[in-house]
């Protein structure tokens, strides 16, 4: 009876040790797919990794975009007013950009503090913010009742 109380205690150990393992692998593998949120303040006060996957979100300064004549490159500034950040594209933009708007770009910055972007997101409807960059610009005081950034 004893040696039976043993092995079933060996046999639990072993099982959460398995368990353990399992989750501390999922939970690794996740960490690398994570995109963590961040804006243009946080960019320009260094609280953004360089060469990780994120997402910045914004919107696109006015007459910031800059076209290339020969290739779908496209450099443009994600703002939240109180900090800028420079980015650099190299595909089809959606429908809906432009200037003015609310965006969030996925992709790395690089350690000059350009933003190498590899998609770019635009917003969906004329009330439609994404919910990160809505946030960021209300805590700079920088959005209006209605999701309207103001112009100017």
């Amino acid at each position: 009876m004893r040696m039976q109380r043993k092995r079933r205690l060996i046999l639990v150990i072993v099982l959460v040790a398995l368990v353990a393992i399992a989750a501390g692998l999922t939970l690794y593998a996740l960490r690398a797919n994570i995109n963590l949120f961040f804006t243009p303040s946080q960019v320009a006060t260094g609280e953004a990794p360089h060469g990780r996957t994120m997402r910045l979100g914004g919107v696109v300064k006015e007459n910031s975009v800059v076209r290339e004549n020969d290739s779908l490159a496209i450099s443009f500034i994600v703002t939240d007013f109180a900090g800028d950040v420079h980015v650099s594209y190299d595909d089809i933009l959606p429908d809906l950009f432009r200037e003015g708007q609310g965006v969030v770009v996925i992709g790395t910055l690089r350690d000059d503090g350009r933003f190498m972007a590899q998609q770019v997101l635009a917003k969906h409807d004329e009330n439609y913010m994404p919910p990160e960059v809505a946030e960021a610009l209300e805590a700079t005081g920088n959005l209006t009742v209605g999701g309207k950034v103001p112009s100017g």
